[in-house]
């Protein structure tokens, strides 16, 4: 019997720059989650072939209110060392070049599932924190080194190490420049892992776009100097636009019981060649260490496979892949996967008790604040999906709306909301912006307002269709016309489904009451390059 084959992405959807570890028999995987909270996403598995989203770690530790887009909680590192979790992440504030604003933070907790220490502050130097234990008890703080004064495009100038004394909880002693750019440049994302008398260092190079590249080096000392792959790099997309895991880079290990060694990684797969409207997803590549001790991909070569070989002793055939997501609200709280935008969700906004069997949003600011935005949504994980909800809602201005949206960020989004007009009343209508360009749809459906409206959106790649029904109809009217939503892509994120209300006058309290929300995807996954 055949061992099972893992498909990849085997975390598909917005889960960027995973970080993987083995703690006794369990695995698990944490993701960058930027300006969604809770945050630092971590998904477990017992095979490294099935995962599920077990916990979220970052909560109340941050203050994510006016962060840009596209900054906010990057690329967390998980370790396990002396019975304690270390999660580091970066919180950053501003990316305006020449300049990045990112703090490293350090918090620990002995479950996976907390809770959590309060915040070590650590650096500000650069991102993409890191912390090594090394064998002697001394633990050290790695991230990129960011220099404004590299005149030309990314400003990743290499990775800094310092000492980190756990008992005072502050770094120690001067940084060392530990490692160059190869000349693939804009280092970045280093782990350190100590095999065989010699201290590895993998890092990520080449930006987070086509171009992105896991590079390993190595030296028998920790401070260096560093040896680089002949064969650099280790794995990569950037010379195979063919291939479905574009973007391949970010890359971390973890090893098996067995002895068997894997490499989780970040990859996105390019619709139509260009549009990742699902963002930056996770994958999986089987790796060993050949006889002159460098890292190496069992399928040989160096770009990501779709299909890399089960752990010993996994004979499963198939690799479910279920999607399926519904929240009927009707418990005493919402389910784990919904995710709100720069704030937490709480009774203040998000009621389940204020009318039973029923969601209550209380309108926030506008669909482009940075502050209070009443928004619940899904990552998209499938390229094809259908999602719907229904509402009631008594609008009273045009400067009130509710309803069901696809969200990439406040430049980005397209919107099926409920409001109010002069003279019509209750309205239905679509709104739309892409990259900071807002169009309105002409035509608003008058409704009645005694009635639910049941809102729905179908996906199929880069077309998105809206449809709507009041009441008890059965039949779904389309709500206005197809649209392309190749532009729900790029930036560091990935598309997400929501639902949400807003209401520019605040001073009024509106709200509106959700009966439910449903998301069914149905891809097939492909599993050939």
């Amino acid at each position: 019997m055949m061992n099972k084959m893992i498909k990849n992405p085997i975390l598909r959807g917005f889960n960027p720059d995973p970080c993987i570890l083995r703690v006794e028999e369990t695995y698990y995987i944490v993701v960058s989650s930027f300006e969604w909270l809770p945050g630092v996403r971590v998904y477990q598995s017992q095979d490294l072939a099935h995962w599920e989203h077990c916990t979220d770690i970052i909560t109340n530790q941050v203050d994510l209110r006016g962060n840009p887009k596209n900054s906010s909680i990057w690329a967390p590192q998980l370790s396990y060392h002396d019975n304690l979790f270390y999660l580091l992440y970066t919180d950053v504030k501003s990316t305006k070049r020449p300049f990045k604003d990112a703090h490293n933070y350090l918090i620990t907790a002995e479950t996976i599932e907390g809770p959590w220490s309060e915040p070590v502050y650590l650096n500000s130097s650069g991102f993409d924190p890191s912390l090594f234990h090394d064998d002697d008890g001394r633990k050290w703080l790695l991230n990129a080194l960011w220099d404004y004064r590299i005149v030309e495009g990314n400003k990743s100038s290499g990775i800094v190490m310092q000492e980190y004394d756990s008992q005072q909880q502050r770094l120690v002693g001067e940084p060392i420049k530990l490692f160059d750019c190869t000349p693939l440049k804009k280092t970045e994302a280093p782990h350190i892992y100590k095999r065989n008398g010699y201290y590895y260092l993998i890092t990520a190079e080449g930006g987070t776009g086509t171009g992105h590249a896991v590079t390993v080096a190595r030296s028998k000392h920790l401070l260096g100097p560093y040896e680089v792959d002949p064969q650099n790099p280790m794995l990569t997309s950037r010379e195979n636009p063919e291939l479905t895991l574009q973007c391949a880079g970010h890359g971390s290990l973890t090893e098996t019981p067995d002895g068997e060694w894997y490499m989780a990684h970040l990859c996105t797969r390019p619709l139509e060649g260009e549009y990742a409207i699902l963002g930056r997803e996770t994958a999986l590549q089987q790796v060993y260490w050949n006889e002159e001790g460098w890292l190496r991909l069992t399928a040989g070569g160096n770009t990501p496979q779709l299909e890399v070989p089960a752990p010993k002793g996994i004979f499963m055939d198939v690799q479910e892949r279920s999607s399926l997501f519904e929240d009927c609200f009707d418990g005493p709280e919402l389910k784990k996967t919904w995710n709100s935008l720069r704030i937490l969700v709480n009774d203040s906004w998000c009621s389940l008790t204020k009318r039973p069997g029923f969601l209550r949003l209380k309108a926030g600011e506008s669909i482009q604040s940075l502050f209070e935005h009443h928004i619940l949504a899904i990552r998209q994980s499938d390229m094809h999906f259908r999602a719907e909800t229904a509402l009631e809602y008594q609008p009273n201005s045009y400067l009130q709306m509710a309803g069901l949206l696809l969200y990439l960020n406040e430049d980005n989004y397209l919107y099926a909301y409920l409001s109010h007009e002069e003279g019509q009343g209750k309205v239905l209508r679509m709104m739309r912006c892409e990259a900071d360009s807002f169009t309105l749809a002409s035509h608003a459906i008058s409704l009645e307002y005694d009635l639910p409206i049941h809102l729905a959106v179908e996906v199929n790649e880069t077309q998105g269709q809206f449809y709507y029904h009041i009441g008890d109809e059965s039949v779904w009217e389309p709500l206005c016309e197809s649209q392309n939503i190749s532009f729900l892509s790029g930036g560091f994120t990935g598309n997400f489904v929501g639902i949400a209300a807003h209401d520019m006058q605040q001073f009024q309290g509106s709200y509106a009451d959700f009966t439910h929300f449903r998301y069914q995807g149905n891809d097939d996954i492909t599993t050939q390059n």
